[in-house]
């Protein structure tokens, strides 16, 4: 499983040949300028929520690849409206996809689409895939609902929001990792803007602190497990 961080909360992820895309914010994150969305293999997308920082490529990706939408009920249906095919899902339910079986799970956030129309209720996603599982928070506030997870799948990574201010921040997010009972943590959501920008190294020192990995890669970076 080969996971490239785009910037924001965007990640390209390889499974067994099978490219999914999560919650593409590219072309309006001047951060990701190196990034082409036109070459991008893509053959399903994950949306966690409706935010324009979540979504603004799902169109043009979408209809560009043919890659199949997978979100809550929400979601789905708004993006089958412009033509794009989609899998709807809802809180706890699980589905087999030919890169591994995918559960929607709680996320604490809000969701609506630019126009102020309503997204459904934010979720993340439990991938069991290829041996590696991992757990895509979304953009969340820590929770107990993360408890239940590691009662199914033993994680492999745990892909945490760490900039603060609309999502858990750092403290909250080493927490999180406890809960889900996973040390080994990549973070996304933060530098992208003012609010949500952290100091790098210290984030680092306190996942180290407790003995936990914080893995913090460059737009266009991977990593493989």
């Amino acid at each position: 499983m080969k996971i490239t961080f785009y910037g924001h909360a965007s990640l390209g992820i390889e499974v067994n040949g099978i490219n999914i895309l999560v919650d593409p914010f590219i072309t309006a994150n001047p951060k990701a300028s190196s990034i082409n969305i036109d070459e991008l293999k893509v053959d399903y997308i994950l949306v966690t929520h409706a935010h324009q920082d979540h979504i603004v490529d799902v169109e043009a990706i979408a209809k560009r690849t043919e890659a199949v939408v997978i979100s809550n009920f929400e979601i789905v249906s708004y993006f089958e409206k412009l033509g794009i095919e989609g899998h709807p899902m809802n809180h706890g339910g699980a589905w087999d996809f030919e890169f591994g079986t995918v559960k929607y799970v709680n996320a604490i956030h809000t969701s609506s689409f630019p126009d102020g129309s309503y997204g459904g209720q934010p979720g993340g996603f439990v991938i069991e895939g290829e041996h590696k599982n991992i757990y895509i928070a979304g953009d969340t506030a820590l929770t107990f609902d993360m408890k239940l997870i590691p009662l199914k799948t033993k994680l492999d990574l745990a892909i945490l929001p760490i900039g603060d201010n609309f999502t858990m921040g750092i403290e909250d997010a080493i927490l999180a990792s406890d809960f889900v009972a996973c040390d080994k943590v990549l973070g996304y959501h933060y530098d992208t803007f003012g609010y949500i920008e952290i100091d790098h190294e210290e984030a680092k020192r306190k996942f180290f602190e407790k003995d936990k990995d914080l893995m913090l890669l460059e737009i266009g970076d991977y990593i493989e497990l």
